[in-house]
């Protein structure tokens, strides 16, 4: 029965009594244009339309959207009312275009003001349109010839619209209950006639029109149900632009239409025609053209925004400038046909032109930072304007993304290893009728079992675990998981649990990541804890599964509770060796700090003796002074370049180090002992031929 929707069929019904001639009295200014106006000329009054010709605009706007946007198998028929009924078209195709209702509403011509109101009544259209509905379509007939056997599928569902002028809402409810009573006797017709069908729901938008600044009886109501046929809804509405806007929504509402704003749309000004300006143009489509939009979230990404009463509203997309000598072919999930809001607007008819001489379009989501991505496109083809959504996702055509590209980010070290392990344990295959499970269970449910217990603790990063990286604990780790355990497999548990012990007592390494922390990661005792507390963590999601189960976790809590005397063996441990640690520091401070000192005292003592020698040479009686040289230390040497002039910063800091590590060792005996860096080597030797060793260290007899 859900073949057809309400939306197939739309009968408008519009009051033309006395009463619509009455003035809307929103005035419409003629003189606007005028630029320079003679002496002497009277202006132009403004006018304003009346009830009728506001009713018959805004309709016409409805019918020319869903023309644009649907132009087969969404069927309107057009009513007037007044002392009678006047149908205006069909709903036949050929009978729907918005061509073809002008031209009958201009047959029609205005309400008669001088006419009796009283032989007028809404009425006779409510009951033609509800009698419409009963009409079959052609595309109701082809379905019904095509499924004979099933024709009870096709239903006859539709909607009628009423732009009326009624009394109070006692005068509303009592159109509601003429058309409940109508539809049950035109079903009663319909159940004996081949060419009528039953109604099984039938909308009824109500829409009372009043002029502006006068006060209304007739209050707004949301969508009720009258009967399981009929719901209704009423709307009070001012005419003029506020009807216009508020039949711009019921079309989206009832059709399922999107808004998209095309922004910064460069256009040539008029006036001067060197100079260009931006300008907006509004597009109705259908809502699946933002579909991307709404699973993503980025409806605040691409400008979501609410226009008039807060009841519309819009996406933003940008322009973007097309490209004149380039063909291409884009990857596009989706085309909507469109239609502007302002047909009439200059930049409304700018940009269909634009596109109707075979040009496109981008449009871009406009973004605060980051690059533009393209979202959509504008494009015409066979006459007819689409917005094709274009692919902003990865393609599936495309290679396989990196795994540095998800939802994660830049993180890298993800366990794929053990997540291909992972999914190779848990794996779904056939399963034959005959095979039958002790405790009842259906495969697919057990599946579900093993997968959640799998997956209660199951670090997805390296550098968030320490267990799952260690080979030790692997056999405990395959174990835990399984619904029922064996004695055996408690007691390959209880000695995976030993062993951690026995690595604690050892003080082995642990595979901890120091990634993201400073300097050596933390002690050995803290990796430890660390390990026990992830390890108690994996096992406490499993205890309550069996008593087996729960006496692992007793094994590891009974472990993790030292001796008093291990646990001071431990503090002394850390105590020494922070104590180790404080003293090698402060040592290497002092040893800096000292070597630098004597460095500075040097590059004094040099910056004086250079001053005194400068001073000397500056005087025009003094001779040349003989070249000093600098006393030598018996602590240390210093290269003859120190004294030539300054010191550089290479030189303090090789002569820094060289005293600090000389301090470290003891001095080799030849280099202490020699004479201008020489020493003379098998002495004794020497000695014992007699021979002599001279201060130059040449030998001599």
């Amino acid at each position: 029965m859900k073949m057809f929707s309400v939306s197939h069929k739309t009968v408008f019904v519009v009051d033309h009594c006395p009463y619509m001639a009455e003035s809307s009295r929103q005035q419409v200014e003629c003189d606007v244009l005028t630029k320079s106006r003679a002496q002497g000329v009277i202006p132009l009054a403004p006018v304003s339309k009346s009830l009728w010709t506001c009713a018959v605009e805004c309709s016409m706007e409805y019918c020319r959207i869903l023309y644009d946007v649907y132009p087969l198998h969404k069927l309107i028929n057009y009513i007037v009312s007044d002392s009678e009924f006047h149908i205006l078209n069909s709903w036949r195709h050929e009978d729907q275009s918005t061509h073809e209702l002008m031209s009958a509403l201009a047959a029609v011509g205005p309400p008669n003001p001088r006419e009796d109101p009283e032989c007028c009544s809404i009425l006779h259209g409510l009951v033609a349109a509800v009698e419409s509905l009963c009409k079959i379509t052609e595309l109701q007939h082809e379905r019904r010839t095509s499924l004979m056997d099933t024709a009870e599928r096709v239903a006859n569902r539709g909607r009628i619209i009423c732009l009326t002028n009624t009394k109070s809402d006692t005068h509303v409810r009592m159109l509601e209950d003429c058309i409940q009573e109508t539809i049950l006797e035109q079903n009663k017709l319909a159940a004996g006639s081949d060419r009528l069908m039953a109604i099984q729901q039938c909308d009824l938008v109500l829409v009372h029109i009043h002029p502006q600044g006068e006060d209304t009886l007739v209050s707004d109501r949301p969508k009720k149900e009258i009967s399981p046929l009929l719901t209704s809804e009423v709307h009070s509405v001012r005419a003029g632009r506020h009807l216009s806007t508020k039949l711009n929504i019921l079309v989206q509402q009832h059709f399922d239409l999107a808004s998209t704003t095309i922004t910064n749309i460069p256009m040539k000004e008029e006036q001067h025609a060197n100079t260009s300006a931006n300008y907006d143009v509004e597009l109705l489509h259908h809502r699946d053209a933002h579909l991307e939009f709404f699973k993503s979230g980025d409806l605040h990404m691409a400008g979501s925004s609410t226009r008039e009463n807060g009841l519309k509203e819009t996406i933003t997309l940008k322009w973007c400038t097309p490209r004149t000598n380039s063909i291409e072919l884009h990857y596009c999930t989706g085309a909507y046909r469109i239609s502007p809001t302002d047909v009439n607007s200059r930049p409304s008819s700018c940009l269909t032109n634009f596109l109707l001489n075979g040009r496109s379009v981008l449009l871009e989501q406009p973004r605060k930072s980051g690059s533009k991505v393209i979202s959509h496109m504008l494009s015409s083809h066979g006459g007819e304007i689409f917005l094709h959504v274009l692919n902003s996702n990865r393609s599936t055509l495309e290679d396989p993304p990196s795994i540095s590209e998800g939802c994660g980010g830049r993180v890298t070290d993800y366990r794929i290893t053990d997540f291909g392990e992972f999914m190779r344990e848990n794996r779904l295959t056939p399963v034959s009728e005959s095979s039958h499970d002790p405790s009842g269970k259906l495969p697919v449910e057990r599946a579900k079992a093993q997968l959640e217990r799998h997956t209660r603790y199951w670090p997805m990063i390296i550098s968030q675990t320490t267990i799952f990286n260690m080979q030790a604990v692997v056999p405990l780790a395959n174990l835990i998981v399984k619904e029922t355990l064996s004695e055996e497999d408690v007691l390959t548990c209880q000695k995976t649990v030993y062993n951690l012990v026995d690595m604690e007592r050892k003080n082995d390494p642990l595979p901890i990541s120091t990634v993201g922390s400073r300097g050596k990661g933390p002690k050995r005792d803290e990796q430890y804890r660390i390990m026990w507390n992830e390890l108690e963590t994996l096992v406490k999601t499993h205890a309550g599964a069996t008593d087996r189960h729960q006496r692992v976790l007793d094994c590891i809590v009974a472990c993790r509770s030292k001796p008093p005397e291990e646990e001071e063996r431990k503090k002394r441990g850390r105590k020494r060796e922070e104590r180790e640690d404080k003293t090698e520091k402060n040592g290497t401070k002092e040893t800096d700090d000292k070597s630098w000192q004597e460095s500075e005292r040097l590059k004094g003592s040099l910056d004086k003796e250079e001053q005194e020698s400068e001073v000397i040479k500056d005087s025009p009686d003094s001779p040349e002074p003989a070249n000093k040289k600098p006393r030598l230390c018996t602590e240390e040497v210093q290269p003859p370049e120190r004294a030539k002039g300054p010191v550089s910063l290479l030189t303090m800091w090789s002569n820094r180090i060289t005293v600090a590590n000389s301090r470290k060792h003891q001095e080799f005996v030849g280099r202490v002992s020699s004479v201008n860096n020489k020493f003379e080597l098998y002495q004794q030797l020497k000695d014992e031929n007699g021979m002599d060793v001279h201060e130059n260290g040449k030998a001599s007899r």
